[in-house]
């Protein structure tokens, strides 16, 4: 099965507002998203850069999302633990929650928001990085889907 993931925050495959970049207030851009399988215990999302001069560039990680969630609020707390439930990991600059794009010189870099259905709550090392995260959900993903926005400066 495939997740259908929108946002009124930009176009899909469209580029993304400054709002949401570290150029501008470097917002968590607002998302939605379609039913999820009946089995669903979580949902975790992994926002990556993978043109970014370093291999994949992790921009965000949420997970252990309530399944009775169907949309995400712009500008979601940097806190590793959210007054929903869910925790945030480490993006690639070591920090917690989200960092928005911030791509080097004037290419265009793509931004990839995967969302995943879980069969189970995680519980990973905390604070969670990438690795641990995919480790963890690991032989649990239902279904999966992305959205795709563009960057550059």
């Amino acid at each position: 099965m495939s997740l259908t993931l929108t946002t009124t925050s930009f176009p899909p495959g469209g580029n993304i507002p400054e709002q949401f970049t570290c150029h501008g207030a470097n917002l968590s851009p607002s998302l939605s998203w379609g039913s999820l399988p009946a089995d669903t215990k979580s949902v975790a999302l992994v926002v990556t850069d993978p043109d970014s001069l370093f291999g994949s560039y992790v921009h965000w990680i949420l997970y252990n999302l309530s399944p009775e969630l169907s949309h995400l609020a712009e500008g979601v707390p940097r806190s590793e633990v959210l007054p929903n439930g869910a925790k945030q990991g480490l993006n690639t600059g070591n920090e917690i929650g989200y960092a928005g794009p911030c791509p080097p010189g004037e290419s265009v870099h793509r931004y990839l928001f995967t969302l995943y259905a879980l069969d189970t709550m995680l519980n990973p090392p905390s604070p969670v990085n990438k690795k641990q995260l995919m480790n963890a959900m690991e032989g649990h993903v239902l279904a999966a889907g992305q959205l795709m926005g563009r960057y550059h400066r």
